[in-house]
């Protein structure tokens, strides 16, 4: 299937500490994990969520990126909204979630919008109520649980190194797919 792909022909700009595209695969409020078929770009359904939650918060990746888990870098992206899934939004990251699964490392990237006025004025963690840490790590810790699949949450980093991470993510998928001006601003 040739045509647009989400992962590989997304521009990544510049300067990715101002802002940096995410592709949102689960709306906030979702027990429906979409997953990017990499072969298609196109989502499909991967599972109802068996425990009784939700996606807190949007949840999608990062085009351009590479993690060893073999997909693109995660990222939980805070607005006011639910937004659609396989739709694009201008996030910032504030930081990061370190975590591991039964694939190993699978950090997430803890992003804002930065076209939401409530979220626009944030750029780190310590900015967010403690409670609302709290509430994402709990989700993370409970959201495979009645599959059997465990979840260690190592806690959450700042936004030096959820750069760290971005931009080692961005590297690592240059060394694997190639680094061509196509999908670069």
């Amino acid at each position: 299937m040739s045509g647009f792909h989400p992962w590989h022909d997304v521009a990544l700009p510049a300067d990715r500490k101002a802002w940096f595209p995410a592709i949102i695969e689960i709306s906030k409020g979702s027990k429906v994990k979409y997953e990017l078929d990499k072969a298609t770009g196109l989502l499909r359904v991967d599972r109802i969520l068996f425990s009784a939650v939700y996606y807190p918060e949007n949840y999608g990746f990062v085009p351009r990126t590479y993690c060893p888990d073999g997909d693109p870098l995660d990222v939980l992206v805070l607005c006011q909204e639910s937004i659609v899934p396989q739709a694009m939004m201008r996030a910032r990251a504030i930081g990061l979630i370190s975590m591991r699964d039964e694939k190993g490392t699978d950090d997430k990237l803890i992003a804002v919008h930065i076209d939401d006025p409530h979220y626009a004025d944030h750029h780190d963690l310590s900015e967010l109520p403690a409670h609302r840490l709290r509430e994402l790590e709990q989700f993370f810790r409970d959201y495979k649980m009645l599959e059997d699949k465990k979840v260690d949450i190592d806690g959450f980093l700042g936004p030096l190194l959820a750069q760290d991470v971005l931009e080692t993510a961005i590297d690592a998928y240059d060394r694997k797919f190639g680094k061509t001006s196509k999908g670069r601003a």
